[in-house]
């Protein structure tokens, strides 16, 4: 079997040389102050090593002086530099695990390897890092301008020069029995599973003009500007993920109304409603709140119809509503003589 790469032989290829810094030297190479530069690199969500340990590449100096010259610049002060760094750190740890995943498999694929030899995972990334880097930064430029124009459309619709809360329609998409699934399947088919779950709902959400917060395996949390896109996007990942027979029925859950926009999640109780309405619905079905149906009066193709209220804690008294399609037959085709 082929020697295994270290740590140290991953981070040189991937990085672009060895760790040859200390902390205090990289510190001083950098020109940022000791105590800013220990901040950012813990929000980043690296560990502390030892003043000794000579843990810091060329390139890591090269980015605390970034930061450290954006603080002197005045362009940021420390709050939101540290601010940045956390979004960044975790945002960056969540896409290396799941691109990791994917190139694994990929390397897999070309190598035969079983993942004992790390060598063709290393290349494999390694080759594909300028065409990787350059998508990163153009997809990272795409979704800034289209969050800039939604905070921007919500500033014009709102009297307050910088509004906090936003009126959004929420919703929770969830896989029902995933606990019992979770019991039937092994790693690989319950991971399968889970990856064409998530797929297929960030298709339907997107092709439907919403955005999706976050995922927890066998839930989908999404947001859209409108109820009727919301609406749609809930009646479609009922009937779309139901299609698939690998996977359990969905229920969803959507509300309508102010939440609070706060480091790339949202919260408030417009999220708990949206949350308790999914844990009342049937497999396959959709229920909404009394805003989100209010919000669609007057839809022609869309239908609500009020079930049984229900108390959630923490919320009172909760009336849920069914929300369907209204399906217009169609025409008789006219009959032809003989």
């Amino acid at each position: 079997m082929p020697a295994r790469p270290d740590p140290e032989q991953i981070e040189a290829a991937l990085l672009g040389g060895q760790a040859r810094h200390t902390r205090a030297e990289a510190v001083r190479l950098s020109g940022a102050p000791p105590e800013f530069a220990g901040r950012v690199w813990r929000a980043l969500g690296f560990p502390s090593r030892g003043e000794d340990v000579a843990a810091f590449t060329d390139s890591d100096v090269e980015a605390l002086r970034t930061a450290a010259d954006l603080l002197a610049a005045g362009k940021v002060d420390e709050d939101a530099a540290i601010r940045l760094a956390r979004s960044m750190g975790q945002t960056m740890a969540r896409l290396a695990e799941w691109q990791t995943s994917i190139l694994s498999a990929l390397a897999y694929e070309r190598s035969g390897d079983d993942g004992g030899d790390l060598g063709p995972l290393v290349g494999l990334t390694r080759d594909l890092l300028p065409d990787v880097e350059r998508l990163l930064v153009h997809i990272w430029r795409r979704q800034l301008a289209a969050s800039s124009a939604r905070r921007l459309a919500f500033m014009e619709s709102s009297e307050d020069a910088a509004p906090t809360y936003f009126p959004l329609a929420v919703g929770f998409a969830d896989l029902v029995s995933f606990t019992n699934l979770s019991r039937e399947l092994d790693e690989v088919e319950l991971a399968e599973v889970v990856e064409g779950f998530e797929s297929t709902a960030t298709d339907i959400v997107s092709s439907g003009g919403g955005r999706v917060v976050k995922t927890l395996g066998d839930e989908v949390f999404f947001v859209a500007n409108t109820p009727r896109q919301a609406a749609e996007i809930a009646l479609r990942l009922s009937d779309g993920v139901a299609t698939d027979i690998e996977v359990p029925d969905v229920r969803v859950g959507v509300a309508y109304g102010p939440i609070l926009a706060l480091l790339g999640d949202v919260f408030g109780t417009t999220v708990n409603r949206a949350s308790r309405l999914t844990s009342f619905a049937r497999p396959g079905t959709v229920l909404v709140d009394d805003a989100m149906a209010e919000q669609l009066e007057g839809e022609s193709a869309l239908r609500v119809a009020a079930v049984r209220a229900r108390h959630a804690h923490g919320l009172g008294r909760l009336q849920p509503y069914a929300l369907r399609r209204v399906f217009t037959p169609a025409p008789a085709t006219p009959a032809t003589g003989a």
